[in-house]
Order: structure tokens, then C-alpha cells, then sequence
């Protein structure tokens, strides 16, 4: 009779049998008498027909059921921020316009950058914020000098929405740390480069002589057909349907052209319909006394040269002396322009603007957690074992030998032209923050995308000075902006050794929120909204009260930083003292006392238990990264922290 042949492996046994798949464990051998061939049952084929069934409905609904449902996360995602934008102008456009028209105390360059950071933050949309500058500038308003400053804060403002969707990812700690990194990185290369330009423009004028030079070699002439709104065709039938925005009282408000309290940023009207309708004219006295005059149409009455002689006959006197209202009048055809009222959710209400932008954020944000929530969910489903090491690979891959020096100067081309075709950086990088998050892109291939959407998102403010009346200063502006990355690209990103500042101090900030999740709201509380403020306050002071003030601060800093390199660095050759800031007051280089503020506070609200709850074994797990990152030759983000930011784990 025949048997299964046996391997033996390891010293043991093993029936071959047991390798074959498993379909055919359910047919049944049988040995042939005559050829002595085995042959197995349809009960195999049917099997089969099975399991490939059951294969191709996996597949197509892991795949491709889980694929549109992330596409219609996406969406959703998209147009809440679109939203959310249209919240926040409707609850600080007009404070923005106001800030922006007060355009003597944008002499100041460091106010004219904080005022680009409000405005922005405020606004929601540097590209808006850009184009409001642009039309200023054209409309000689703001002098182009002014202007470029206000554009440097504009960069800084733009990064505080993917800021805020990196909280999403709250909830879980690893990924938190990755997202706000992630997101965090576009703020530590907007911030090192106002640092580097601003002093620089202000001394030489940079900037300004730069475009003026490339402008005058140009022969520039306005088009206003230039206009790309890719990303609003796609969102503006859901968004339309809620809430439309006027922008141009903002820019009115801006000009001093329209009192603030009189705006109205709802749309009142979206539409014109011309339609045909009987006006009535005045008959002038040159067309009755005109000899050559045979016929005046009336409605649909001839009237001869006759009748025009009797009116005059009648009126008996001359009519050139008479007034307009009393000369005769005529029906005649034409057409009236109607004004076809908006239809979307929030037309026609009773309540303030303020109330329906607080609405909208509240509702906004909702739906963009929930859709983010929902779009990692989904990714973290797919994306796992072999799928996800593959697609890591695939988006992390650098080109091969020496022209792995390039694959960054492609990220910045890919990022350029997807934000070219959103019309929008913060939606590119909020889309793909919470990839970062999910460690599918690594902050080194997030750092040069987030430099390809900041100089992509430059082509709108170049289209809005295109379609400007005064063209040459509109553009100057424009070029400006585009100029102010593209330096700040040379500065931070041509030499590799330069990439390190701004990473370091991202992941800094993202183990920083990663132990204590409070610092986060903390982070983009006191960033976007106190630091400029009190800078802001410090500008009407006058530069001298700002030297004053700000001097020693940067000495302080630069101090506790110079001192922190030096621990780092070679220990050795400090005191003992100094070889540690145990000699500062605890609060100043721990943020473990704050913390024990916050624990108190929301420990009797368990939906905001933002506290360090675990921390001992978080501070396990980041000295285990420390030391990975430190064995794979990675900076250690350390070497740019402050004393503020010094946490414990790290003294």
C-alpha cells in the first residue's frame, strides 16, 4: 500500500503530507492500480474555487472599499479645513483688516511680522493674507518694504493648522510624538529663517533689491484670467452649501475704504441675471428741438417729428430752460441687472457673524478629528506587516550612491507641485501629517516636502499680482515671498549638515508633547498667539523700550543654549557646577512643577487628562530612542533645547 514519503530534518520525522496546502488536506489520494499515479478528487478544485473567492473579496474590500473610504475621509477632512477657515475670518477677518489697515506702524519691521502672524492666524490662509497685502501694495497703501515684512510673519502663521490637526493623534503617544514633530517642523524652518532674514533685509534691503532688480528687467502686463481653484472645484459644492465668505470687505476694511462695523463678510448675493424690462427716460430738449428728428420711440408707439412739435407748442416755452423733472418723459426698452440671494445653510440668519463662526470652528473641528481619527484607523489597518515596510521603502527611498544627494531637491518638487494644485500648504501638509504620525514618512522626507509647499504656495500671491492694476509693485511682493524660501531653502537645506537645526528641534518638541501632552495646546497658545502679541505691544513702545526689553532676553537664551552645546559636547572642560542646570531654580529647566498645575486641574476631567499619567514609563522608552538615534548617527535633538524646554528626563 502505498505511503506518504518522509522527510527527516533536525532530527525528526515529518510527513510530507503535512506541507501540501491546505485545500488539498479535504481531498482524498487514491493510488491508480494500473499506473500507480495519485490522483485527487474535484473536492480540490472546488476547494480552490474557494479560497480564491475568498481571496478576491478580501481583497477587494480591504483594498479597494477601504481605499474610497479614505478618499472620502480625505474629502471630508479638506472641506472641514476649508471651513474651519471660513470660521476664523468670520470671527477675526475684521480685527484682521483693522490691523492691517494702520499701515505707519508697519515702518517697524518686527511689527510688521507679528502683524503677518495674526493676520494670518487669524485668517487662516497665508495665500489670503498674501493677496490682501499684494492689493495694498498695488493700490500704494503699503510700500513694498512693509509689505515683505508682513509676508515673512505671513509664512510663520500658515503653519499653525497643521499644528492643530497633528492633535488628532492625541491619544496615542508614539504617534502623537511622530505627528507633532511632523507638523512642528514647518514652524522650526519658518522660524529660523525670519531669524536669519529679517535682520538681513533690515540691514541691506535684500529682498527688495533683489525684485526690484528682476522687474525691472521684465516687461510685465495684467492678466486677470489667471486663476487655478482646482481644490475649491472639488470642495465648493459641500462648502457652498454651508457657508460663503465675502473676502473683499477684508481688503476694504484693510484700505480704509469701508468702516468695520459696516461690514458684511456673510454673502448676501452670489449671482446677476439681467432681464428685460421698460424704464422710463427724460426727452431731452436737443432730441425735441432736433430738425433732423423724423421719429421718438415710445414703449411701442411711433411718435412723429409733428407730435414733438406740439409738445413744445404746448409747453410753450423753452426747453432748454426747463428742469428734468419737468421735461417730458418717454418708456423706452432695456435690461436691469437682478441680484440672485445666496442659498446655503447660515443665509438670512438672525444670529452675529461672531456667533456663526464660533458655530462653524466648533463643528469644523469636530468633523476634522473625526475624519482624521477615522483616516488613521483605516491606514493603520492596511498599512501593516509586509504592506506597510513596503510602502516606508518606497516613499523613503533615496536614489542610489552619490545621487542620494538629490532625493531631497525631488521631495521639494513633489511638495511644490501638489500645493501648486491644492492652492494651498496647509492642506498639503495637514494631509500628510498624520502619515508622519503613522510612520509612514520619516521627518527627514517630511522636511523637504514641507519646503516644497512653502514655495508652491507662492504661485497665488504671483497670480493676484498678476491680475493687479499697478502690476510692477504687486509683483515685487510676490517675488519677494518666493524669494524668502528660496533663501531660506539655501540656508537650511543645500549644506546636509544645516537639516539637522530645524529636525532636532522638531522631534525635541514631539518627545517634549509625547511626555507631557498638554504642552501641545501650551505650544500653539503661547507661539501663534502670546509671543507675537507681546511683541506686537512692545513695537508701539518703540524700538528703544524693544532693545531694552529684547536684548537681554537674547542674551539669555543664547546664554542657556551656547551652555547646553557645551554639556553636550565636552562636559570636561566646564565646572562641575555648570555641567548640569541643577544650579537653576527647578522650573526654569524642568517642566515637571507645571505639570503637577495641570494634573491638578484636569484630574477631575477625565475628557482632558492631558497630565503625564505613565510618564516613568515613557522616559524608559525615549531613553531607548535616544540611544538609537544616537547609534544610527542622528543628531541628538538636544543640542538645541532651552531651559524652558529642558525636561527632567534629560537633566
Amino acid at each position: 500500500m502505498w505511503q506518504p514519503k518522509t522527510t527527516e530534518k533536525n532530527g525528526e520525522k515529518k510527513n510530507q503530507k503535512d506541507k501540501v496546502p491546505i485545500f488539498t488536506m479535504t481531498s482524498r489520494l487514491s493510488r491508480s492500480p494500473t499506473c500507480g499515479t495519485v490522483t485527487v478528487s474535484t473536492k480540490a478544485t472546488t476547494a480552490t474555487k474557494v479560497s480564491w473567492k475568498k481571496k478576491a473579496k478580501r481583497i477587494l474590500f480591504d483594498y479597494v472599499f477601504f481605499l474610497c473610504l479614505i478618499i472620502a475621509f480625505l474629502y471630508l477632512f479638506i472641506s472641514a479645513l476649508s471651513i474651519m477657515g471660513s470660521s476664523f475670518q468670520l470671527l477675526g477677518g475684521k480685527d484682521a483688516g483693522r490691523s492691517l489697515s494702520n499701515n505707519e506702524l508697519f515702518d517697524n519691521p518686527v511689527a510688521g511680522v507679528v502683524v503677518g502672524v495674526l493676520a494670518t492666524v487669524l485668517l487662516q490662509s497665508s495665500s489670503t493674507t498674501t493677496s490682501i497685502m499684494i492689493t495694498m501694495t498695488a493700490a500704494e497703501i503699503l510700500t513694498v518694504e512693509q509689505a515683505i515684512y508682513m509676508v515673512m510673519g505671513a509664512n510663520i502663521g500658515t503653519s499653525v493648522t497643521n499644528t492643530i490637526v497633528a492633535l488628532g493623534q492625541l491619544k496615542d503617544r508614539d504617534q502623537f510624538e511622530l505627528a507633532f514633530a511632523g507638523a512642528t517642523i514647518h514652524d522650526m524652518f519658518n522660524f529660523l529663517t525670519v531669524l536669519v532674514m529679517l535682520p538681513l533685509e533690515a540691514a541691506t534691503g535684500y529682498l527688495r533689491t533683489l525684485t526690484a532688480a528682476i522687474v525691472e528687467s521684465w516687461h510685465l502686463e495684467t492678466d486677470k484670467s489667471q486663476k487655478v481653484d482646482f481644490l475649491k472645484k472639488l470642495t465648493k459644492p459641500l462648502t457652498s452649501r454651508i457657508v460663503q465668505i465675502d473676502k473683499k470687505p477684508i481688503a476694504d476694511i484693510a484700505k480704509g475704504e469701508l468702516a468695520a462695523s459696516e461690514a458684511r463678510l456673510l454673502k448676501a448675493t452670489c449671482a446677476t441675471h439681467e432681464i428685460a424690462a421698460n424704464c422710463t427716460e427724460v426727452i431731452s430738449p436737443a432730441m425735441l428741438n432736433a430738425t433732423n428728428a423724423t421719429t421718438v420711440t415710445v414703449a411701442s408707439t411711433m411718435v412723429s417729428s409733428t407730435t414733438s412739435s406740439s409738445i413744445v407748442a404746448t409747453l410753450g416755452t423753452n426747453l432748454t430752460d426747463m428742469a428734468n423733472d419737468t421735461l417730458p418723459t418717454r418708456v423706452v426698452s432695456c435690461t436691469k441687472e437682478v441680484k440672485i440671494p445666496c442659498d446655503y445653510l447660515f443665509h438670512g440668519t438672525s444670529l452675529s457673524e461672531s456667533a456663526v463662526g464660533a458655530i462653524l470652528l466648533v463643528c469644523s473641528l469636530l468633523v476634522l478629528c473625526i475624519a482624521l481619527v477615522f483616516m488613521v484607523k483605516i491606514l493603520t489597518r492596511l498599512l501593516q506587516g509586509r504592506v506597510a515596510e513596503s510602502v516606508k521603502s518606497f516613499v523613503n527611498a533615496e536614489f542610489p550612491g552619490k545621487a542620494a544627494y538629490f532625493t531631497g531637491y525631488l521631495a521639494i518638487l513633489i511638495g511644490a507641485g501638489l500645493t501648486i494644485l491644492v492652492q494651498s500648504s496647509s492642506v498639503f501638509t495637514s494631509a500628510i501629517t498624520p502619515l508622519v504620525g503613522l510612520g509612514i514618512i520619516d521627518l527627514e522626507r517630511m522636511y523637504p516636502l514641507t519646503l516644497g509647499a512653502n514655495v508652491g504656495t507662492t504661485v497665488t500671491g504671483i497670480l493676484a499680482a498678476l491680475a493687479s492694476n499697478n502690476i510692477e509693485p504687486a509683483i515685487r511682493v510676490a517675488m519677494g515671498h518666493l524669494f524668502f524660501n528660496l533663501t531660506g531653502i539655501a540656508v537650511w537645506f543645500v549644506i546636509p549638515k544645516m537639516r539637522q537645526p530645524p529636525i532636532a528641534a522638531a522631534r525635541l518638541l514631539g518627545k517634549t508633547t509625547a511626555k507631557y501632552r498638554w504642552f501641545a495646546i501650551a505650544y500653539i497658545v503661547v507661539v501663534f498667539f502670546l509671543i507675537p502679541l507681546a511683541l506686537f505691544g512692545l513695537s508701539l513702545a518703540g524700538w528703544k523700550v524693544m532693545v531694552g526689553v529684547g536684548t537681554p532676553i537674547c542674551l539669555i537664551a543664547l546664554s542657556m543654549i551656547l551652555l547646553k552645546v557645551l554639556q553636550r559636547k565636552c562636559p570636561d572642560h566646564l565646572p562641575e557646577k555648570f555641567r548640569t542646570f541643577h544650579f537653576l531654580p527647578r522650573w526654569m529647566h524642568s517642566l515637571e512643577p507645571l505639570d503637577k498645575v495641570f494634573a491638578c486641574v484636569t484630574k477631575r476631567l477625565p475628557c482632558c487628562s492631558l497630565s503625564t499619567a505613565g510618564n516613568e514609563d515613557h522616559d524608559v522608552s525615549t531613553d531607548t530612542t535616544n540611544s538609537n538615534s544616537t547609534n544610527s548617527g542622528t543628531s541628538d535633538s538636544s543640542t538645541v533645547s532651552s531651559p524652558a524646554s529642558y525636561t527632567e528626563s534629560a537633566v
